[in-house]
């Protein structure tokens, strides 16, 4: 009887023992468990961040369009492609009124001007 009851008391303290590690990583579960939770509330009540700014359109390396922001940024009102054409120095553009008006949609199509009216170019607003 007596080996029984050893046997029986170093069962229960081993037991003891199990259970006394669970519990110790119940509890480690446990505040791991909470520290998510309170990140996920965190992040649910961060802002949405801005969406990212659109791209800078590249503006084509030939002089002449160079030569016709520089005219654009001088001007204080919208130009047409005639307008542009007579401002421009012949020797960079030696171009017909229709060359300067496919340049001009060119920049349109690229969104670095913007067709007002029908024929009238100027650079977009801020």
């Amino acid at each position: 009887m007596e080996a029984w009851e050893r046997e029986i008391a170093a069962q229960a303290g081993a037991t003891r023992e199990q259970i006394a590690q669970l519990t110790a990583r119940l509890n480690e579960l446990s505040r791991a468990a909470e520290e998510v939770r309170i990140t996920r509330k965190t992040l649910l009540e961060l802002p949405d961040p801005p969406p990212p700014a659109p791209p800078t359109p590249k503006l084509p390396a030939h002089p002449a369009y160079q030569q016709i922001m520089a005219l654009f940024a001088a001007a204080d009102v919208p130009l047409r492609a005639r307008q542009v054409y007579e401002a421009m120095d012949p020797e960079i553009a030696p171009y017909t009124i229709n060359n300067t008006r496919l340049k001009l949609k060119r920049l349109t199509e690229r969104g670095i001007l913007v067709e007002t009216k029908q024929g009238l170019f100027t650079q977009p607003g801020p």
